[in-house]
C-alpha cells in the first residue's frame, strides 16, 4: 500500500486577465505557512521559463521564502529542467535550500521539452540525455563534499546539504529511459506515469542497490481538487483558470508531435475539461468518498492559485481543507492499515 500524501502546489501563472503577480506571490507565502500548520505533507513548486503568464521560473527562490515561514512540510521542486542550467549552480541552490529548510527538500530533475526554453539558454534539445547524466553526476559528487575537476574547472560546494543528496534528488519523466537513469545514478524517481515505477524498482534490484524515494501516481484522483460547498459554483470559479492552464500546456506539448496523441486534446472546452476530471470542484464529503474508494494511496493535490485564481477563492478551498483534515487523515490511515 502506497501511503497517501496531501500536496499543495503552485505554478504562479498569472494571465493578464487574472490576479496580478505580486498578489499571487504574497498569497503563496501565506498559504504555505497555513498548509504547514494544518498538516499538509508537501508543497510542490514547478518550473518553466519564458512563459507569457509568468509561470514560475525560479522555484528555489520561492521555496526559500516558504521555508522561512514553515516548520515541517516538505518541498518538492519539479521538474527543475537540469539541461538548461549549470549543475554547479544547481548544487549550490540545493545545498543552501536544504539547510534553510533543515532537510525538507526534494528536487525532481526533468530533461525538458519546450524549444523556446532551450533557445533561451543556448542549449540543444538533442543534448538533453547527455546533459542530464553529466549534470546529475556532477551534482551528486559536489553535494557529497568532493573537491574535483569537471570540464577543466574546479568544483567545490559548501555548505553541504543536511540530507544525503541521493535522498534529495529524483529523476522525473514519462519514458523508460527516465526510470533507468534514476536507478543508474542511485537517486529517487518521480515519473509522470505510475507504471514506470515498476521498471525503476526492477533496475535498482538488477544493479544491486536499494531504491530511493519514489512517487507512484494513482489513477482516480484529479491533478487538483478545489474544495467548495457547491461543486457547480466551485467549477464556475475555477473553470477559466483550468482552461488557461490546459491550453498553455497543450501549446508546449504540440512541439513534441502532431498533437494527435496529446493528453490535452479537446480539453479547452470547459464542459469537456470538467468531465475529464483533471481538475475537480468537490465538497469535503465528496473528497472523503473519493479517497476511500481508491484501491491504493493517492496523491491528494490542491492548487489554490490555479492559473491565477483569486487568493480569496483559493483560501475558501484551504479553509475547507482545514475543517476536513481530521476526517481525511482518518480515511488515509484506514487505507494504510488495510
Amino acid at each position: 500500500m502506497t501511503a497517501s500524501k496531501i500536496t499543495v502546489s503552485f505554478d504562479m501563472r498569472s494571465p493578464d486577465w487574472a490576479t496580478p503577480t505580486p498578489q499571487l506571490y504574497r498569497a503563496a507565502i501565506d498559504m504555505a505557512a497555513f498548509v504547514d500548520r494544518i498538516g499538509a505533507d508537501q508543497i510542490g513548486l514547478m518550473q518553466h521559463h519564458g512563459s507569457d503568464d509568468g509561470y514560475l521560473p525560479q522555484p528555489f527562490t520561492l521555496a526559500g521564502g516558504m521555508a522561512a515561514v514553515t516548520q515541517r512540510i516538505r518541498f518538492i521542486l519539479g521538474a527543475v529542467i537540469l539541461p538548461l542550467h549549470d549543475p554547479l549552480e544547481l548544487a549550490e541552490h540545493i545545498a543552501v535550500l536544504d539547510n534553510m529548510s533543515n532537510g525538507r527538500l526534494y528536487v525532481i530533475f526533468g530533461a525538458g521539452y519546450v524549444p523556446l526554453e532551450f533557445a533561451m539558454f543556448r542549449k540543444s534539445l538533442k543534448d538533453r540525455a547527455r546533459l542530464m547524466d553529466e549534470g546529475i553526476e556532477l551534482i551528486l559528487r559536489a553535494l557529497d563534499g568532493e573537491r574535483f575537476e569537471a570540464d577543466g574547472r574546479p568544483i567545490f560546494v559548501r555548505p553541504r546539504p543536511v540530507q544525503d543528496a541521493r535522498d534529495i534528488i529524483l529523476v522525473g519523466g514519462g519514458v523508460a529511459a527516465s526510470a533507468k537513469r534514476a536507478a543508474r545514478h542511485g537517486v529517487g524517481f518521480g515519473p509522470m506515469k505510475g507504471e514506470l515505477v515498476d521498471l525503476y524498482l526492477e533496475e535498482c534490484e538488477r544493479l544491486g542497490h536499494a531504491p530511493r524515494t519514489y512517487f507512484r501516481l494513482v489513477q482516480g484522483m484529479p491533478l487538483a481538487v478545489h474544495l467548495c460547498e457547491d461543486p457547480d459554483a466551485g467549477w464556475e470559479a475555477i473553470a477559466p483558470h483550468a482552461v488557461h492552464v490546459i491550453t498553455e500546456y497543450a501549446k508546449w506539448a504540440a512541439h513534441e508531435g502532431d498533437g494527435s496523441n496529446s493528453p490535452f486534446k479537446g480539453l479547452t472546452d470547459p464542459a469537456v475539461l470538467r468531465q475529464a476530471g483533471m481538475f475537480s470542484a468537490m465538497t469535503p464529503d465528496q473528497l472523503l468518498e473519493r479517497v476511500a474508494s481508491l484501491p491504493d494511496g493517492p496523491n491528494i493535490g490542491f492548487q489554490p492559485l490555479l492559473g491565477g485564481l483569486s487568493p480569496e477563492e483559493g483560501w475558501k478551498s484551504l479553509h475547507l481543507l482545514e475543517k476536513t483534515m481530521p476526517a481525511l487523515r482518518d480515511v488515509m490511515a484506514a487505507k494504510v492499515a488495510a
